[in-house]
Protein backbone atom coordinates (compact mmCIF):
# COMPACT_ATOMS: atom_id res chain seq x y z
CA UNK A 1 0.00 0.00 0.00
CA UNK A 2 1.51 3.33 -1.02
CA UNK A 3 1.28 6.73 1.11
CA UNK A 4 -1.79 7.51 -1.10
CA UNK A 5 -3.39 4.94 -0.54
CA UNK A 6 -3.83 5.41 3.23
CA UNK A 7 -5.64 8.85 2.54
CA UNK A 8 -8.65 6.97 0.63
CA UNK A 9 -11.60 5.81 1.92
CA UNK A 10 -11.39 2.02 3.53
CA UNK A 11 -14.52 -0.47 2.74
CA UNK A 12 -15.65 -3.57 4.24
CA UNK A 13 -17.38 -5.92 2.20
CA UNK A 14 -18.43 -9.53 2.42
CA UNK A 15 -18.18 -11.95 -0.32
CA UNK A 16 -20.16 -15.55 -1.17
CA UNK A 17 -18.46 -17.99 -3.47
CA UNK A 18 -18.52 -21.60 -4.80
CA UNK A 19 -14.67 -22.20 -5.09
CA UNK A 20 -15.21 -25.60 -6.81
CA UNK A 21 -13.64 -23.77 -10.01
CA UNK A 22 -10.96 -21.64 -8.18
CA UNK A 23 -7.85 -22.16 -6.91
CA UNK A 24 -8.49 -20.57 -3.37
CA UNK A 25 -8.92 -17.13 -2.19
CA UNK A 26 -5.05 -16.00 -2.01
CA UNK A 27 -4.10 -14.88 -5.56
CA UNK A 28 -1.76 -16.58 -7.43
CA UNK A 29 -0.55 -16.85 -11.21
CA UNK A 30 -2.78 -17.48 -13.66
CA UNK A 31 -5.25 -15.61 -11.95
CA UNK A 32 -8.10 -18.56 -10.88
CA UNK A 33 -7.96 -17.07 -7.55
CA UNK A 34 -11.09 -15.37 -6.10
CA UNK A 35 -8.78 -12.68 -5.03
CA UNK A 36 -7.45 -12.16 -8.40
CA UNK A 37 -11.31 -12.00 -9.82
CA UNK A 38 -12.25 -9.28 -7.56
CA UNK A 39 -9.29 -7.19 -7.75
CA UNK A 40 -9.73 -7.27 -11.52
CA UNK A 41 -13.13 -6.26 -11.20
CA UNK A 42 -12.69 -3.22 -9.20
CA UNK A 43 -9.54 -2.02 -10.60
CA UNK A 44 -11.98 -1.85 -13.39
CA UNK A 45 -14.61 -0.39 -11.40
CA UNK A 46 -12.35 2.54 -10.02
CA UNK A 47 -10.60 2.80 -12.61
CA UNK A 48 -6.95 2.02 -10.98
CA UNK A 49 -5.24 -0.92 -9.46
CA UNK A 50 -6.34 -2.03 -6.07
CA UNK A 51 -5.26 -4.78 -3.44
CA UNK A 52 -7.65 -6.10 -1.21
CA UNK A 53 -7.33 -8.03 2.15
CA UNK A 54 -9.08 -10.92 3.42
CA UNK A 55 -10.51 -12.54 6.72
CA UNK A 56 -7.85 -15.23 5.72
CA UNK A 57 -7.42 -17.63 2.95
CA UNK A 58 -9.53 -20.86 1.79
CA UNK A 59 -8.12 -23.40 -0.32
CA UNK A 60 -9.16 -24.42 -3.71
CA UNK A 61 -12.62 -26.26 -3.83
CA UNK A 62 -13.75 -24.42 -0.26
CA UNK A 63 -16.33 -22.14 -0.56
CA UNK A 64 -17.93 -19.26 1.22
CA UNK A 65 -20.77 -17.55 2.22
CA UNK A 66 -19.70 -14.93 4.58
CA UNK A 67 -15.81 -14.50 3.74
CA UNK A 68 -14.86 -10.57 4.45
CA UNK A 69 -12.21 -8.47 3.00
CA UNK A 70 -11.43 -4.60 2.95
CA UNK A 71 -9.74 -2.08 0.72
CA UNK A 72 -8.84 1.73 0.04
CA UNK A 73 -10.88 3.95 -2.86
CA UNK A 74 -12.30 6.36 -3.34
CA UNK A 75 -15.90 5.33 -4.25
CA UNK A 76 -18.11 8.82 -5.15
CA UNK A 77 -21.68 6.87 -5.14
CA UNK A 78 -23.58 4.91 -2.72
CA UNK A 79 -22.74 1.52 -1.27
CA UNK A 80 -26.00 -0.46 -3.39
CA UNK A 81 -24.30 0.93 -6.35
CA UNK A 82 -21.12 -0.30 -5.79
CA UNK A 83 -22.45 -3.60 -5.73
CA UNK A 84 -24.38 -3.36 -9.20
CA UNK A 85 -21.14 -2.54 -10.27
CA UNK A 86 -19.61 -5.45 -8.87
CA UNK A 87 -22.52 -7.76 -10.63
CA UNK A 88 -21.86 -7.20 -13.34
CA UNK A 89 -18.09 -7.32 -13.44
CA UNK A 90 -17.84 -10.81 -11.51
CA UNK A 91 -19.01 -14.65 -12.72
CA UNK A 92 -22.20 -15.43 -11.04
CA UNK A 93 -20.45 -18.00 -9.01
CA UNK A 94 -19.20 -14.82 -6.64
CA UNK A 95 -21.20 -12.60 -5.40
CA UNK A 96 -20.62 -9.33 -2.98
CA UNK A 97 -23.33 -8.99 -0.71
CA UNK A 98 -22.37 -6.05 1.16
CA UNK A 99 -19.97 -3.30 1.24
CA UNK A 100 -19.61 -0.13 4.34
CA UNK A 101 -17.61 1.98 4.81
CA UNK A 102 -15.01 1.03 7.23
CA UNK A 103 -12.79 2.91 10.20
CA UNK A 104 -9.14 3.89 9.02
CA UNK A 105 -7.77 1.47 10.96
CA UNK A 106 -10.18 -1.44 9.90
CA UNK A 107 -8.37 -4.95 9.60
CA UNK A 108 -10.38 -7.77 7.80
CA UNK A 109 -7.93 -9.89 9.20
CA UNK A 110 -6.56 -8.80 12.25
CA UNK A 111 -9.60 -7.05 13.73
CA UNK A 112 -11.52 -10.87 12.89
CA UNK A 113 -12.78 -11.86 16.53
CA UNK A 114 -13.53 -15.24 15.10
CA UNK A 115 -14.96 -17.72 12.37
CA UNK A 116 -17.50 -20.22 11.96
CA UNK A 117 -16.91 -22.87 9.19
CA UNK A 118 -19.41 -25.25 8.57
CA UNK A 119 -18.81 -28.93 6.63
CA UNK A 120 -21.55 -30.89 5.02
CA UNK A 121 -21.74 -34.54 4.81
CA UNK A 122 -23.69 -36.84 2.95
CA UNK A 123 -23.48 -40.81 4.14
CA UNK A 124 -25.30 -43.99 3.58
CA UNK A 125 -26.79 -45.07 0.50
CA UNK A 126 -25.85 -43.05 -3.13
CA UNK A 127 -24.76 -39.26 -3.20
CA UNK A 128 -26.60 -36.83 -4.66
CA UNK A 129 -24.69 -35.65 -7.95
CA UNK A 130 -26.47 -32.19 -7.64
CA UNK A 131 -24.71 -31.93 -3.86
CA UNK A 132 -21.53 -33.50 -4.89
CA UNK A 133 -19.80 -29.89 -4.97
CA UNK A 134 -20.84 -28.95 -1.50
CA UNK A 135 -20.74 -31.71 0.57
CA UNK A 136 -18.26 -35.32 1.37
CA UNK A 137 -20.34 -38.79 0.08
CA UNK A 138 -20.06 -41.47 2.20
CA UNK A 139 -21.21 -44.73 1.10
CA UNK A 140 -21.15 -46.00 4.60
CA UNK A 141 -23.69 -45.22 7.85
CA UNK A 142 -21.77 -42.87 10.45
CA UNK A 143 -21.93 -43.14 13.83
CA UNK A 144 -23.57 -40.01 14.69
CA UNK A 145 -23.76 -40.51 18.30
CA UNK A 146 -20.11 -41.17 18.45
CA UNK A 147 -19.09 -38.60 16.06
CA UNK A 148 -21.09 -36.26 18.79
CA UNK A 149 -19.17 -37.75 21.93
CA UNK A 150 -16.19 -37.20 20.09
CA UNK A 151 -16.70 -33.90 19.19
CA UNK A 152 -17.12 -32.92 23.00
CA UNK A 153 -13.72 -33.80 24.22
CA UNK A 154 -12.10 -31.16 21.68
CA UNK A 155 -13.68 -28.19 22.74
CA UNK A 156 -12.04 -25.47 24.62
CA UNK A 157 -8.19 -23.79 24.16
CA UNK A 158 -6.00 -26.71 23.64
CA UNK A 159 -2.67 -26.89 21.31
CA UNK A 160 -4.43 -28.26 18.28
CA UNK A 161 -1.04 -29.17 16.02
CA UNK A 162 -1.79 -32.49 15.84
CA UNK A 163 -5.00 -31.23 13.94
CA UNK A 164 -3.03 -28.86 12.02
CA UNK A 165 -1.28 -30.13 8.40
CA UNK A 166 1.41 -28.26 8.33
CA UNK A 167 4.52 -30.53 7.25
CA UNK A 168 8.06 -29.88 9.56
CA UNK A 169 6.66 -26.64 10.50
CA UNK A 170 7.06 -25.23 13.97
CA UNK A 171 4.24 -21.89 14.17
CA UNK A 172 5.15 -19.57 17.42
CA UNK A 173 1.43 -20.32 18.41
CA UNK A 174 -0.72 -23.85 17.78
CA UNK A 175 -3.22 -23.18 20.81
CA UNK A 176 -6.57 -22.03 19.94
CA UNK A 177 -9.96 -21.78 21.33
CA UNK A 178 -12.60 -24.36 19.58
CA UNK A 179 -15.91 -23.04 21.17
CA UNK A 180 -18.09 -24.74 19.12
CA UNK A 181 -17.95 -28.37 17.47
CA UNK A 182 -21.16 -29.46 16.78
CA UNK A 183 -22.62 -32.29 14.88
CA UNK A 184 -26.19 -32.77 13.67
CA UNK A 185 -27.71 -34.95 11.39
CA UNK A 186 -31.17 -35.23 9.66
CA UNK A 187 -31.46 -38.01 7.32
CA UNK A 188 -28.97 -38.95 5.19
CA UNK A 189 -27.40 -35.21 6.23
CA UNK A 190 -24.60 -34.50 9.10
CA UNK A 191 -23.69 -30.88 9.12
CA UNK A 192 -20.37 -30.56 11.50
CA UNK A 193 -19.99 -26.72 12.65
CA UNK A 194 -16.38 -25.23 14.43
CA UNK A 195 -16.50 -21.92 15.52
CA UNK A 196 -12.70 -20.87 16.91
CA UNK A 197 -11.27 -17.30 17.26
CA UNK A 198 -8.65 -18.82 14.80
CA UNK A 199 -7.81 -22.29 13.11
CA UNK A 200 -4.55 -23.71 11.89
CA UNK A 201 -3.45 -24.92 8.18
CA UNK A 202 -6.48 -27.35 7.16
CA UNK A 203 -7.78 -27.10 10.70
CA UNK A 204 -11.25 -27.82 10.45
CA UNK A 205 -10.69 -29.90 7.76
CA UNK A 206 -8.61 -32.57 10.03
CA UNK A 207 -11.35 -32.16 12.43
CA UNK A 208 -13.99 -33.24 10.37
CA UNK A 209 -11.47 -36.15 8.69
CA UNK A 210 -10.82 -37.24 12.44
CA UNK A 211 -14.91 -36.92 13.62
CA UNK A 212 -15.55 -39.26 10.15
CA UNK A 213 -12.99 -42.02 11.29
CA UNK A 214 -14.79 -42.40 14.68
CA UNK A 215 -17.86 -42.47 12.87
CA UNK A 216 -16.68 -45.07 11.11
CA UNK A 217 -15.44 -47.04 13.90
CA UNK A 218 -11.96 -46.52 13.34
CA UNK A 219 -11.17 -44.33 16.10
CA UNK A 220 -12.62 -43.80 19.48
CA UNK A 221 -13.68 -40.59 21.15
CA UNK A 222 -10.61 -41.49 23.40
CA UNK A 223 -8.50 -41.81 20.53
CA UNK A 224 -8.88 -38.15 20.00
CA UNK A 225 -8.20 -36.94 23.30
CA UNK A 226 -4.64 -39.07 23.04
CA UNK A 227 -4.12 -37.08 19.85
CA UNK A 228 -4.78 -33.99 20.85
CA UNK A 229 -2.68 -34.13 23.96
CA UNK A 230 -0.13 -35.82 22.07
CA UNK A 231 0.17 -32.60 20.01
CA UNK A 232 1.79 -34.54 16.91
CA UNK A 233 0.21 -35.38 13.52
CA UNK A 234 -0.71 -39.21 12.67
CA UNK A 235 -1.44 -40.98 9.57
CA UNK A 236 -4.57 -41.53 11.51
CA UNK A 237 -6.31 -38.40 11.46
CA UNK A 238 -7.53 -38.10 7.57
CA UNK A 239 -7.99 -34.61 5.76
CA UNK A 240 -11.33 -34.55 4.67
CA UNK A 241 -11.66 -33.25 0.98
CA UNK A 242 -12.19 -29.39 0.56
CA UNK A 243 -16.00 -29.54 -1.41
CA UNK A 244 -17.88 -29.88 1.63
CA UNK A 245 -16.28 -27.19 3.53
CA UNK A 246 -17.64 -23.82 3.56
CA UNK A 247 -16.87 -20.53 5.70
CA UNK A 248 -19.77 -19.12 6.82
CA UNK A 249 -18.92 -16.37 8.98
CA UNK A 250 -16.53 -14.26 9.97
CA UNK A 251 -17.30 -11.37 13.24
CA UNK A 252 -15.38 -8.87 14.84
CA UNK A 253 -15.70 -6.73 17.94
CA UNK A 254 -14.11 -5.94 21.56
CA UNK A 255 -10.37 -4.73 21.82
CA UNK A 256 -8.14 -5.21 18.49
CA UNK A 257 -6.35 -8.74 18.02
CA UNK A 258 -3.36 -6.66 18.30
CA UNK A 259 -0.80 -9.59 19.25
CA UNK A 260 -1.70 -11.27 15.96
CA UNK A 261 -1.50 -7.95 14.27
CA UNK A 262 2.47 -7.88 15.59
CA UNK A 263 3.06 -11.14 14.68
CA UNK A 264 2.19 -11.38 11.31
CA UNK A 265 2.73 -7.88 10.02
CA UNK A 266 2.17 -7.87 6.24
CA UNK A 267 2.11 -11.19 5.67
CA UNK A 268 -0.35 -12.96 4.13
CA UNK A 269 -2.20 -15.20 6.45
CA UNK A 270 -2.46 -19.41 6.79
CA UNK A 271 -5.15 -21.04 4.74
CA UNK A 272 -7.66 -22.93 6.67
Amino acid sequence: MTPADTKLPRWKCTVAYDGTKFTGWQSQVGGRAVQDLIEAALGKILGREVRIHGSGRTDAGVHARGQVFHFDGDWPHDPAKLLAAFRTRLPPTIQVQSARRAPAGFHARFDARGKIYHYEIRHGGFGDPFEYPFCWSLPHTLDVAAMKAAAARLVGRHDFRAFSALKGEEREDNVRTLRRLEVTARGPRIRIAAEADGFLYKMVRSLVGALVGVGLGRLTPDDLTAILRSRERTHRVKTAPPEGLCLTRVYYGGVKNERARKRGGGTPPTPE
